[in-house]
Protein backbone atom coordinates (compact mmCIF):
# COMPACT_ATOMS: atom_id res chain seq x y z
CA UNK A 1 0.00 0.00 0.00
CA UNK A 2 2.73 2.47 1.18
CA UNK A 3 4.36 1.80 -2.52
CA UNK A 4 0.81 2.73 -4.62
CA UNK A 5 1.02 6.34 -2.37
CA UNK A 6 4.96 6.79 -3.39
CA UNK A 7 4.09 5.93 -6.98
CA UNK A 8 1.43 8.58 -6.64
CA UNK A 9 3.75 11.37 -5.61
CA UNK A 10 6.55 10.76 -7.57
CA UNK A 11 5.68 7.29 -9.95
CA UNK A 12 8.84 5.96 -11.58
CA UNK A 13 12.31 7.59 -10.58
CA UNK A 14 15.53 7.82 -11.89
CA UNK A 15 16.85 6.93 -8.50
CA UNK A 16 15.18 4.46 -5.84
CA UNK A 17 16.74 3.56 -2.25
CA UNK A 18 15.12 1.23 -0.03
CA UNK A 19 15.88 -0.01 2.89
CA UNK A 20 14.23 -1.78 5.91
CA UNK A 21 14.92 -3.31 9.17
CA UNK A 22 12.62 -5.74 11.50
CA UNK A 23 12.84 -6.20 15.27
CA UNK A 24 10.95 -8.01 17.49
CA UNK A 25 8.99 -4.92 18.59
CA UNK A 26 5.43 -3.75 18.16
CA UNK A 27 4.88 -1.35 15.58
CA UNK A 28 4.01 1.72 18.01
CA UNK A 29 7.01 0.67 19.67
CA UNK A 30 9.27 0.75 16.58
CA UNK A 31 7.66 4.09 15.07
CA UNK A 32 8.23 5.72 18.47
CA UNK A 33 11.94 4.44 18.76
CA UNK A 34 12.47 5.64 15.50
CA UNK A 35 11.08 9.57 16.21
CA UNK A 36 14.02 9.55 18.72
CA UNK A 37 17.30 9.17 16.19
CA UNK A 38 19.02 12.17 16.18
CA UNK A 39 21.26 12.80 13.62
CA UNK A 40 24.67 13.08 16.18
CA UNK A 41 23.82 9.55 16.86
CA UNK A 42 24.42 8.51 13.05
CA UNK A 43 27.76 9.25 12.55
CA UNK A 44 28.19 8.82 8.72
CA UNK A 45 24.68 9.80 7.84
CA UNK A 46 24.42 12.48 10.31
CA UNK A 47 27.72 14.06 9.22
CA UNK A 48 26.52 13.83 5.47
CA UNK A 49 23.24 15.35 6.16
CA UNK A 50 24.67 18.30 8.12
CA UNK A 51 27.60 18.99 5.57
CA UNK A 52 24.52 19.12 2.49
CA UNK A 53 22.18 21.12 5.27
CA UNK A 54 24.81 23.23 6.88
CA UNK A 55 23.13 24.84 10.54
CA UNK A 56 21.19 21.73 11.63
CA UNK A 57 21.54 20.81 15.39
CA UNK A 58 23.05 18.23 15.71
CA UNK A 59 20.37 16.99 18.46
CA UNK A 60 17.87 17.08 15.86
CA UNK A 61 15.68 14.43 15.25
CA UNK A 62 15.35 12.90 11.85
CA UNK A 63 11.73 13.35 12.61
CA UNK A 64 12.13 16.67 12.98
CA UNK A 65 14.79 17.13 10.03
CA UNK A 66 11.93 15.94 7.77
CA UNK A 67 9.24 18.13 9.29
CA UNK A 68 11.20 21.40 8.63
CA UNK A 69 13.00 23.34 5.64
CA UNK A 70 14.08 22.31 3.18
CA UNK A 71 10.98 19.41 3.68
CA UNK A 72 7.74 19.21 2.62
CA UNK A 73 5.63 17.13 4.06
CA UNK A 74 3.22 15.74 1.85
CA UNK A 75 1.51 13.26 3.66
CA UNK A 76 1.73 11.72 7.35
CA UNK A 77 -0.46 8.63 8.50
CA UNK A 78 -0.45 6.24 11.41
CA UNK A 79 3.08 5.21 10.66
CA UNK A 80 4.05 6.83 7.60
CA UNK A 81 5.82 10.02 6.56
CA UNK A 82 6.22 11.43 3.38
CA UNK A 83 8.26 14.20 2.52
CA UNK A 84 9.69 15.62 -0.47
CA UNK A 85 12.39 18.40 -1.47
CA UNK A 86 13.05 20.22 -4.60
CA UNK A 87 16.23 21.62 -6.53
CA UNK A 88 19.96 20.94 -7.34
CA UNK A 89 21.36 18.09 -5.24
CA UNK A 90 24.39 17.96 -7.20
CA UNK A 91 25.49 21.56 -5.81
CA UNK A 92 27.36 22.71 -2.51
CA UNK A 93 25.33 25.47 -2.36
CA UNK A 94 21.90 25.30 -0.49
CA UNK A 95 20.01 26.91 -2.96
CA UNK A 96 16.99 24.00 -2.15
CA UNK A 97 13.57 26.38 -2.64
CA UNK A 98 11.03 26.27 0.29
CA UNK A 99 7.70 24.36 -0.98
CA UNK A 100 4.80 25.60 0.58
CA UNK A 101 2.96 22.66 0.49
CA UNK A 102 2.37 18.98 -1.50
CA UNK A 103 0.95 20.76 -4.51
CA UNK A 104 4.24 22.99 -4.86
CA UNK A 105 6.25 19.41 -4.34
CA UNK A 106 3.70 18.17 -7.42
CA UNK A 107 4.11 20.84 -9.77
CA UNK A 108 7.45 21.29 -9.39
CA UNK A 109 9.11 21.56 -12.89
CA UNK A 110 12.46 24.40 -12.42
CA UNK A 111 15.07 23.08 -15.59
CA UNK A 112 17.89 21.86 -14.41
CA UNK A 113 16.56 20.66 -11.15
CA UNK A 114 14.77 17.21 -9.27
CA UNK A 115 12.80 16.43 -7.16
CA UNK A 116 13.08 14.07 -4.12
CA UNK A 117 10.93 11.91 -2.19
CA UNK A 118 11.67 10.45 1.56
CA UNK A 119 9.23 7.97 2.51
CA UNK A 120 9.43 6.17 6.08
CA UNK A 121 6.67 3.70 7.49
CA UNK A 122 6.39 0.87 9.67
CA UNK A 123 4.30 -2.54 8.66
CA UNK A 124 3.72 -5.27 10.80
CA UNK A 125 5.89 -8.11 10.09
CA UNK A 126 4.35 -11.21 12.36
CA UNK A 127 5.01 -12.83 14.74
CA UNK A 128 5.35 -9.78 16.79
CA UNK A 129 7.39 -8.50 14.91
CA UNK A 130 7.30 -4.83 12.98
CA UNK A 131 9.25 -3.87 9.67
CA UNK A 132 10.64 0.08 9.21
CA UNK A 133 11.14 0.90 6.11
CA UNK A 134 12.67 4.05 4.66
CA UNK A 135 12.30 4.76 0.37
CA UNK A 136 13.92 7.30 -1.48
CA UNK A 137 13.44 8.32 -4.88
CA UNK A 138 14.83 11.15 -7.20
CA UNK A 139 13.34 12.25 -10.22
CA UNK A 140 14.79 14.45 -12.78
CA UNK A 141 12.82 17.78 -14.43
CA UNK A 142 14.54 17.60 -18.00
CA UNK A 143 17.42 16.40 -19.47
CA UNK A 144 19.78 18.02 -18.29
CA UNK A 145 19.19 17.18 -14.87
CA UNK A 146 18.85 13.53 -15.98
CA UNK A 147 22.51 14.12 -16.43
CA UNK A 148 23.79 15.34 -13.64
CA UNK A 149 22.23 13.18 -11.47
CA UNK A 150 23.38 10.19 -13.00
CA UNK A 151 27.01 11.47 -12.66
CA UNK A 152 26.05 12.56 -8.91
CA UNK A 153 24.99 8.75 -8.34
CA UNK A 154 27.75 7.32 -9.75
CA UNK A 155 29.88 8.29 -7.31
CA UNK A 156 27.97 8.35 -4.14
CA UNK A 157 25.44 5.67 -4.92
CA UNK A 158 27.79 3.21 -3.99
CA UNK A 159 27.71 4.52 -0.49
CA UNK A 160 24.02 4.28 -0.05
CA UNK A 161 24.01 1.12 1.95
CA UNK A 162 26.62 1.92 4.34
CA UNK A 163 25.15 4.75 5.90
CA UNK A 164 21.30 5.04 4.64
CA UNK A 165 20.58 2.15 7.28
CA UNK A 166 22.15 4.24 10.08
CA UNK A 167 18.83 5.07 11.63
CA UNK A 168 17.17 2.08 11.07
CA UNK A 169 19.64 -0.31 12.80
CA UNK A 170 19.41 2.02 15.68
CA UNK A 171 15.70 2.57 15.74
CA UNK A 172 15.11 -1.51 15.38
CA UNK A 173 18.22 -2.30 18.74
CA UNK A 174 16.34 0.48 20.97
CA UNK A 175 12.46 -1.09 20.16
CA UNK A 176 13.93 -4.13 20.74
CA UNK A 177 15.98 -3.12 24.61
CA UNK A 178 19.26 -3.35 23.44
Amino acid sequence: MAHERLDAWLGTPAVRTHHRRAAAAAPEDLWERATEVRLDETRSLGRLVRWRIPGLARDLTYHELFRGYPFCVLEEDHHLLITGLCGRIWTLARDYPRLDGPDAFAGWDEPGTVRVLFAHWIRDAGDGRAEIVSEARVQPVDARSALRLKALWAVIGRFDRLVAAEPLELAARRAEGR
